[in-house]
Protein backbone atom coordinates (compact mmCIF):
# COMPACT_ATOMS: atom_id res chain seq x y z
CA UNK A 1 0.00 0.00 0.00
CA UNK A 2 2.87 2.25 -0.42
CA UNK A 3 1.49 3.61 -4.05
CA UNK A 4 -0.33 6.50 -4.15
CA UNK A 5 -2.37 5.91 -6.77
CA UNK A 6 -3.57 2.62 -4.89
CA UNK A 7 -4.04 4.64 -1.63
CA UNK A 8 -6.55 6.82 -3.52
CA UNK A 9 -8.45 4.05 -5.21
CA UNK A 10 -8.90 2.37 -1.73
CA UNK A 11 -10.09 5.76 -0.44
CA UNK A 12 -12.52 5.77 -3.02
CA UNK A 13 -13.65 2.58 -2.24
CA UNK A 14 -13.85 3.59 1.20
CA UNK A 15 -16.06 6.95 -0.03
CA UNK A 16 -18.84 4.29 -1.68
CA UNK A 17 -19.04 2.08 1.14
CA UNK A 18 -19.48 5.12 3.25
CA UNK A 19 -22.32 6.59 0.41
CA UNK A 20 -23.92 3.22 0.06
CA UNK A 21 -24.30 1.81 3.72
CA UNK A 22 -25.25 5.55 5.52
CA UNK A 23 -28.05 5.41 2.09
CA UNK A 24 -29.30 2.68 3.02
CA UNK A 25 -29.57 2.96 7.13
CA UNK A 26 -30.77 6.74 7.00
CA UNK A 27 -33.10 6.52 4.34
CA UNK A 28 -33.87 3.21 3.46
CA UNK A 29 -34.26 1.96 6.81
CA UNK A 30 -34.25 4.65 9.72
CA UNK A 31 -36.77 7.21 7.39
CA UNK A 32 -39.07 4.68 6.33
CA UNK A 33 -39.40 2.88 9.68
CA UNK A 34 -39.63 5.92 11.93
CA UNK A 35 -43.05 8.29 12.04
CA UNK A 36 -42.63 11.35 13.49
CA UNK A 37 -44.75 12.22 16.67
CA UNK A 38 -46.25 8.92 16.61
CA UNK A 39 -44.75 6.57 18.54
CA UNK A 40 -47.41 3.70 18.62
CA UNK A 41 -47.06 3.27 14.95
CA UNK A 42 -42.90 3.73 14.86
CA UNK A 43 -42.73 0.57 17.42
CA UNK A 44 -45.10 -1.54 15.41
CA UNK A 45 -43.12 -0.66 12.18
CA UNK A 46 -39.66 -1.28 14.29
CA UNK A 47 -40.73 -4.10 15.69
CA UNK A 48 -42.17 -5.47 12.44
CA UNK A 49 -39.04 -5.16 10.79
CA UNK A 50 -36.89 -5.93 12.91
CA UNK A 51 -34.40 -7.98 10.65
CA UNK A 52 -34.04 -4.96 8.53
CA UNK A 53 -33.76 -2.44 11.57
CA UNK A 54 -30.48 -4.84 12.83
CA UNK A 55 -29.41 -4.39 9.05
CA UNK A 56 -29.34 -0.65 9.34
CA UNK A 57 -27.16 -0.15 12.99
CA UNK A 58 -25.27 -2.80 10.38
CA UNK A 59 -24.81 -0.29 7.48
CA UNK A 60 -24.57 2.84 10.41
CA UNK A 61 -21.22 0.18 11.77
CA UNK A 62 -19.70 -0.59 8.73
CA UNK A 63 -20.00 3.15 7.41
CA UNK A 64 -18.13 4.32 10.82
CA UNK A 65 -15.14 1.66 10.16
CA UNK A 66 -15.41 3.47 6.61
CA UNK A 67 -14.84 6.83 8.27
CA UNK A 68 -12.06 5.26 10.27
CA UNK A 69 -10.10 3.79 7.07
CA UNK A 70 -10.61 7.37 5.49
CA UNK A 71 -9.50 9.46 8.47
CA UNK A 72 -5.78 7.33 7.25
CA UNK A 73 -5.62 7.43 3.63
CA UNK A 74 -6.87 11.19 3.63
CA UNK A 75 -4.08 11.97 6.03
CA UNK A 76 -1.53 10.39 3.37
CA UNK A 77 -2.62 11.65 0.55
CA UNK A 78 -3.42 15.16 1.74
CA UNK A 79 0.55 15.19 3.93
CA UNK A 80 2.53 16.72 1.17
CA UNK A 81 0.39 19.93 1.12
CA UNK A 82 0.67 20.55 5.09
CA UNK A 83 1.30 17.79 7.59
CA UNK A 84 0.07 19.74 10.83
CA UNK A 85 -3.60 20.14 9.08
CA UNK A 86 -3.95 17.06 7.13
CA UNK A 87 -3.19 15.52 10.80
CA UNK A 88 -5.71 17.88 12.50
CA UNK A 89 -8.43 16.92 9.30
CA UNK A 90 -8.01 13.11 10.07
CA UNK A 91 -8.59 14.08 14.22
CA UNK A 92 -11.86 15.73 13.63
CA UNK A 93 -12.92 12.85 11.23
CA UNK A 94 -12.01 10.88 13.52
CA UNK A 95 -13.62 12.38 16.62
CA UNK A 96 -16.72 12.40 14.21
CA UNK A 97 -16.77 8.81 13.67
CA UNK A 98 -16.07 8.51 17.25
CA UNK A 99 -19.28 10.45 18.31
CA UNK A 100 -21.21 8.57 15.80
CA UNK A 101 -20.19 5.35 17.41
CA UNK A 102 -21.41 6.71 20.45
CA UNK A 103 -24.80 7.22 18.87
CA UNK A 104 -25.39 3.79 17.77
CA UNK A 105 -25.48 2.58 21.32
CA UNK A 106 -29.06 4.66 21.46
CA UNK A 107 -30.36 2.29 18.50
CA UNK A 108 -28.58 -0.89 19.91
CA UNK A 109 -30.67 0.24 23.00
CA UNK A 110 -34.52 0.02 21.36
CA UNK A 111 -33.47 -3.61 20.15
CA UNK A 112 -34.20 -4.95 23.65
CA UNK A 113 -37.61 -2.95 24.23
CA UNK A 114 -38.97 -4.87 20.78
CA UNK A 115 -39.50 -8.01 22.58
CA UNK A 116 -42.51 -7.03 24.63
CA UNK A 117 -42.57 -10.46 27.18
CA UNK A 118 -39.82 -9.64 28.27
CA UNK A 119 -41.30 -7.08 30.73
CA UNK A 120 -43.89 -7.11 33.22
CA UNK A 121 -47.30 -6.08 32.20
CA UNK A 122 -47.34 -3.20 34.07
CA UNK A 123 -44.32 -2.12 32.28
CA UNK A 124 -47.38 -0.62 30.06
CA UNK A 125 -46.84 -0.42 26.10
CA UNK A 126 -47.04 3.40 26.04
CA UNK A 127 -44.07 3.45 28.26
CA UNK A 128 -41.84 1.33 26.04
CA UNK A 129 -42.73 3.36 22.78
CA UNK A 130 -41.55 6.35 24.47
CA UNK A 131 -38.23 4.99 25.34
CA UNK A 132 -38.04 4.13 21.74
CA UNK A 133 -38.56 7.75 20.64
CA UNK A 134 -36.31 8.62 23.61
CA UNK A 135 -33.08 6.80 21.70
CA UNK A 136 -34.40 7.91 18.30
CA UNK A 137 -33.76 11.11 19.83
CA UNK A 138 -30.58 10.78 21.33
CA UNK A 139 -29.36 9.44 18.38
CA UNK A 140 -29.88 11.96 16.04
CA UNK A 141 -29.17 14.98 19.03
CA UNK A 142 -25.22 12.61 19.24
CA UNK A 143 -25.02 12.52 15.66
CA UNK A 144 -26.13 16.45 15.00
CA UNK A 145 -23.10 16.70 17.34
CA UNK A 146 -21.05 14.51 14.96
CA UNK A 147 -21.24 16.33 12.25
CA UNK A 148 -20.18 19.43 13.75
CA UNK A 149 -16.92 17.91 13.65
CA UNK A 150 -17.13 16.52 10.12
CA UNK A 151 -18.31 19.78 9.03
CA UNK A 152 -15.43 21.32 10.21
CA UNK A 153 -13.42 18.23 8.81
CA UNK A 154 -14.47 18.79 5.30
CA UNK A 155 -13.47 22.66 5.91
CA UNK A 156 -10.06 21.46 6.66
CA UNK A 157 -10.50 18.66 3.52
CA UNK A 158 -11.32 21.69 0.82
CA UNK A 159 -8.66 23.78 1.80
CA UNK A 160 -5.86 21.15 1.43
CA UNK A 161 -7.43 20.00 -1.62
CA UNK A 162 -7.04 23.43 -3.20
CA UNK A 163 -3.78 24.60 -1.80
CA UNK A 164 -2.57 20.37 -3.27
CA UNK A 165 -1.02 21.06 -7.25
CA UNK A 166 -1.80 17.11 -7.48
CA UNK A 167 -5.78 17.29 -6.90
CA UNK A 168 -8.07 19.52 -9.00
CA UNK A 169 -8.83 22.92 -6.80
CA UNK A 170 -13.19 22.44 -7.89
CA UNK A 171 -13.17 19.82 -5.80
CA UNK A 172 -12.10 21.62 -3.01
CA UNK A 173 -14.25 24.53 -3.05
CA UNK A 174 -16.89 21.79 -3.76
CA UNK A 175 -16.23 20.43 -0.72
CA UNK A 176 -15.91 23.59 1.47
CA UNK A 177 -19.45 24.14 0.39
CA UNK A 178 -20.81 20.96 1.66
CA UNK A 179 -18.96 21.60 4.85
CA UNK A 180 -21.06 24.92 5.28
CA UNK A 181 -24.63 22.93 4.31
CA UNK A 182 -23.91 20.47 7.39
CA UNK A 183 -22.68 23.26 9.93
CA UNK A 184 -25.57 25.34 8.51
CA UNK A 185 -27.69 22.31 9.47
CA UNK A 186 -26.26 20.94 12.48
CA UNK A 187 -26.27 24.59 14.35
CA UNK A 188 -30.15 25.33 13.16
CA UNK A 189 -30.64 21.89 14.58
CA UNK A 190 -28.85 22.89 18.23
CA UNK A 191 -30.54 26.52 18.17
CA UNK A 192 -33.89 26.43 16.53
CA UNK A 193 -36.86 25.29 18.78
CA UNK A 194 -38.88 25.58 15.24
CA UNK A 195 -36.10 23.52 13.41
CA UNK A 196 -39.07 20.44 12.12
CA UNK A 197 -40.85 22.95 10.77
CA UNK A 198 -37.94 22.92 7.70
CA UNK A 199 -36.56 19.44 8.06
CA UNK A 200 -36.76 19.14 4.41
CA UNK A 201 -35.24 22.33 3.77
CA UNK A 202 -32.41 21.81 5.96
CA UNK A 203 -32.24 18.20 4.10
CA UNK A 204 -31.67 20.01 0.51
CA UNK A 205 -28.90 22.56 1.99
CA UNK A 206 -26.76 19.65 3.23
CA UNK A 207 -27.68 16.66 0.75
CA UNK A 208 -27.45 19.01 -2.46
CA UNK A 209 -23.67 20.34 -2.00
CA UNK A 210 -22.72 17.03 0.08
CA UNK A 211 -23.50 14.75 -2.63
CA UNK A 212 -21.83 16.87 -5.03
CA UNK A 213 -18.81 17.41 -3.24
CA UNK A 214 -18.54 14.22 -1.63
CA UNK A 215 -19.34 12.64 -5.15
CA UNK A 216 -17.46 14.62 -7.23
CA UNK A 217 -14.08 13.43 -5.22
CA UNK A 218 -14.94 9.79 -4.79
CA UNK A 219 -15.33 9.77 -8.89
CA UNK A 220 -11.67 11.39 -9.09
CA UNK A 221 -10.26 9.29 -6.95
CA UNK A 222 -11.37 6.24 -8.30
CA UNK A 223 -10.98 7.30 -11.85
CA UNK A 224 -8.04 9.72 -11.58
CA UNK A 225 -6.81 9.84 -8.14
CA UNK A 226 -3.20 10.39 -6.60
CA UNK A 227 0.04 9.85 -8.30
CA UNK A 228 3.68 8.94 -7.04
CA UNK A 229 6.20 11.14 -7.24
CA UNK A 230 8.38 8.87 -9.52
CA UNK A 231 5.42 8.18 -11.57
Amino acid sequence: MNSLSRLSKLTGIGYLIIFVTGFFANFFVVENLVVQDNPAATFTNIADNEALFRLGILSFFIMVMADLLLAWTLYILLQRVSQTISLLTAWFRLVNAAIFGVALFHLFNILPLLNESRFPELFARILLQAQVMLSLESFNHTWIIGLVFFGIHLLLLGYLVIRSDYIPGILGYLLILAALGYLTDSFSYLLMSDYSRYKSVFTLIVAVPGVIGELSLTLWLLFRGVKDPSE
